[in-house]
């Protein structure tokens, strides 16, 4: 054995079986997210949604996400990842059959918000328990590549698997299926999964918890009203209780000595890339991501099966660069940045794609974009444990998707506000632009804080892939 070999700790008893049951769930968890992109309308037509309602269907899930990705994260490193992943499963079963079952708007939405909350258990559980399960290097690289794939395959699988049921047996069967697959794999993971917590048992910050569990929702609430108009006075109202609670939340944990989220580690440049990275991937991939197939079914006539056909090739791409993303000889933050910079590269074939119909292009822009998507799943799943204290794993995971479905709602309602006042194709073409202008320098941002810490502290910033 070499001496580099040897420096190499080898992964725990249970670590194979813990990345399995962790992909098992973000793979679910993905599913499930994707399903109304094909059932909205069918949906909000059974459930009489009204004005305001599709926004919420669309919304509720990503509402109980990001109000509780933090908090899980820490409550898993607190108190178990084993535990809190099969409170997660046992909590989205239950939800999805309220889903199922919903004969009105606010009920099925409950029902979303649950899963989103359950969907947060599941992530940020998971994801801490690879990081515990698998150490730092290789072992590490490949564990999060594929847990970082399942992204993609989950947004590949979801609008097939939703529109094949919804097809055969109708929306409130997909829910169903969803709801035994929870099942299952709850039973599963009682059985294989072990457990893993931080060494150091910490105090759960009420306060923190609280203040910013509310103000999430607060600032989720007003982006999804704002959707159907600016000026309503629940959205101004919803916004300044955001920046009240957020504010507050920074205010209390600065003064804690065991906080929700420590605030000290954004001045860490590769916690604060890792965070910005996600943020900045939610705003203009996931958001551009989910409103382009709405684009090419109303300005084309494209079916949702068509559609799904179409952007599946963003995702199948992005699946499989993800799978061989430990193959690139870059550090995990440079691999971020070139996974963002393709992904708004991407994007130059498609502008005009709202006026003019060419196959070759949007193939060509999806299929570059799925590359830098794929590049930014498997460097995030990376930074979000690699970030964080060994022992923080779960906080880190929790940090991380919280920026990354916020920065998906601040893109969905910045689209759409767009849009709105533009029109669909010219709003759309706006946009992109502003993703393909907004990126590089994002880009430059994350390596001149990098060079600069490095001279600081030359050498003393380990190379993390």
């Amino acid at each position: 054995m070499t001496v580099a070999a040897a420096q190499v700790p080898a992964a725990p008893a249970g670590a194979r079986t813990t990345l399995v049951m962790s992909c098992a769930a973000v793979f679910l968890v993905m599913v499930n997210y994707t399903v109304p992109a094909v059932t909205l309308p069918v949906t909000a037509a059974d459930l009489r949604a009204g004005v305001t309602g599709p926004a919420w269907i669309l919304n509720g899930l990503v509402l109980g996400l990001s109000a509780l990705l933090l908090v899980a994260g820490v409550i898993a490193d607190e108190y178990g990842r084993r535990r809190t992943y099969l409170v997660g499963m046992l909590l989205f079963a239950l939800a999805s059959v309220g889903a199922a079952i919903a004969s009105r708007t606010a009920t099925f939405v409950t029902a979303r918000v649950l899963q989103g909350a359950a969907s947060a258990a599941l992530l940020a559980a998971g994801l801490g328990a690879v990081g515990h399960a698998y150490p730092a290097g290789p072992p590490r690289l490949k564990a999060t590549s594929s847990y970082g794939a399942m992204v993609g395959l989950g947004v590949l699988a979801g609008p097939f698997v939703a529109a094949g049921i919804t097809t055969v047996a109708g929306w409130r069967a997909t829910y169903g299926a969803l709801a035994v697959v929870a099942a299952v794999l709850a039973l599963l993971g009682a059985g294989l999964l072990p457990e893993s917590r931080a060494e150091r048992p910490r105090r759960l910050d009420v306060a923190g918890v609280v203040t910013l569990s509310l103000g999430l929702t607060a600032l989720v609430t007003g982006l999804t009203e704002g959707r159907l108009g600016w000026t309503r006075p629940l959205v101004p109202a919803s916004f300044e209780l955001a920046a009240v609670l957020l504010v507050a939340f920074t205010l209390i944990e600065r003064h804690r000595t065991e906080p929700l989220l420590e605030l000290v580690l954004f001045r860490t440049p590769l916690f604060a890339i890792a965070t910005g990275g996600a943020l900045v991937s939610g705003i203009t991939v996931m958001a551009v991501m989910t409103f382009l197939p709405n684009v090419v079914q109303l300005a084309h006539g494209i079916s949702p099966i068509g559609a799904a056909l179409l952007f599946g090739l963003w995702s199948g791409v992005s699946f499989l660069v993800s799978l061989q993303a430990r193959r690139v000889p870059l550090a995990g933050r440079s691999q971020l940045g070139l996974g963002l910079t393709l992904a708004v590269v991407g994007y130059l074939p498609l502008l005009g794609v709202g006026d003019h119909w060419s196959p070759v292009r949007v193939v060509i822009g999806l299929l570059v974009a799925g590359v830098g998507s794929g590049l930014i799943n498997a460097a995030l799943a990376y930074l979000a444990v690699a970030s964080v204290p060994p022992g923080q794993s779960g906080m880190g995971a929790g940090a991380n998707n919280t920026a990354r479905y916020v920065g998906s709602a601040l893109g969905v309602a910045a689209i759409s506000s767009v849009v709105g006042a533009y029109g669909l194709s010219r709003g759309i073409d706006v946009a992109l632009v502003t993703c393909i202008a907004v990126v590089p320098v994002v880009v430059l941002a994350g390596l001149r804080l990098r060079i600069a810490s490095e001279d600081r502290s030359r050498g003393s910033l380990p190379r993390m892939w």
